[in-house]
């Protein structure tokens, strides 16, 4: 009896030894399974989390360079023929820009050029490039006291050719003193010439931190060109600076995307909402505004990168 009873005790330790170590097992193999658990459950929120950021920079970047394009409340007319026949623009070489690019003239880009349009002005990620430089055109040989009694007079030293705006195109079959204001392409009445030079002097590049009234480069030649156009069509402030806030944004997208995202994070506001004329004034849209964006975003770690870069002052 004595031996049974010692047998059964120490089958009882036994199998509370093999409890034990179960128990000890079990408990490893739980504490393993929920680290990679919660490993995953933080992957997943991590996951989330970046594709809820990309989604919202995507929705933002579709408000700066909407696919469909903006639409200007203008069209084209007989600008194209004119800008051909005056020699601002040598069809072949204007041509050969996009040829080279791998990006040639559409049909209808060339209808405009050579028979003129009346469609409505359309920018869009397509086009931006050969709108700034059709407009670069029109702005540099149309004949407005911007040009002759202005910035680009007072402060050229009797060299206007020195600009990169005027020295800088190379698209003519002239010499460009000979083009520089010198076809009265868009005349304009004493109140649409007033609220031309109010609204140039609000509209600012990120490229420089002079105003389109200081139009001493392509961007800033090309937007004179427009508001001059707008100007002469019946467009009020408010449609002017609205479309300066659309075309800066297709001709510069980084540096519009970082200011999208400035207003969203510091006043809340989406970029479609956004006041116009504080969009392109110097505050964001100068060289130095766009600095201070780009500092302020980078302090914050939320600099994004827009899928096309602008801002080259070049053909």
């Amino acid at each position: 009896m004595i031996e049974e009873s010692e047998s059964t005790a120490q089958n009882a330790s036994a199998n509370q030894r093999i409890k034990q170590i179960a128990w000890i097992i079990l408990v490893a193999v739980f504490t393993f399974l929920l680290g990679i658990g919660s490993g995953y459950l933080k992957w997943g929120l991590d996951e989330t989390a970046e594709l809820k950021q990309q989604k919202e920079m995507t929705a933002l970047y579709e408000q700066v360079n909407p696919k469909e394009g903006y639409a200007l409340p203008v069209s084209y007319g007989e600008l194209g023929p004119r800008l051909l026949a005056s020699g601002v623009i040598n069809y072949d070489a204007f041509a050969a820009i996009y040829e080279n690019s791998g990006n040639p003239l559409s049909k209808e880009q060339i209808e405009i050029l050579k028979k003129g349009s009346d469609e409505k002005i359309v920018i869009n990620a397509e086009n931006a490039h050969f709108l700034l430089n059709f407009f670069w055109a029109v702005g540099l040989v149309n004949k407005n006291q911007i040009l002759t009694e202005g910035p680009m007079v007072q402060y050229s030293g009797g060299q206007v050719e020195g600009f990169a705006s005027t020295g800088g195109w190379g698209l003519a079959s002239k010499p460009v003193t000979e083009l520089y204001a010198s076809l009265e392409l868009i005349p304009l009445t004493a109140e649409q010439q007033k609220l031309v030079e109010e609204v140039a002097a609000a509209i600012y590049r990120p490229c420089c931190n002079n105003p389109t009234l200081f139009p001493d480069c392509n961007h800033g030649m090309a937007m004179l060109g427009i508001l001059e156009l707008m100007a002469s069509q019946g467009a009020s402030a408010d449609e002017m600076f609205e479309a300066a806030k659309y075309i800066n944004a297709y001709w510069f997208p980084q540096q519009t995307l970082e200011a999208a995202l400035y207003l969203k994070s510091n006043e809340g506001t989406d970029f479609a909402d956004a006041d116009a004329r504080l969009v392109v004034g110097e505050t964001i849209s100068s060289a130095s505004g766009a600095g201070m964006v780009h500092e302020n975003l980078k302090a914050k770690g939320l600099l994004e990168e827009a899928p096309g870069q602008g801002g080259s002052c070049a053909n």
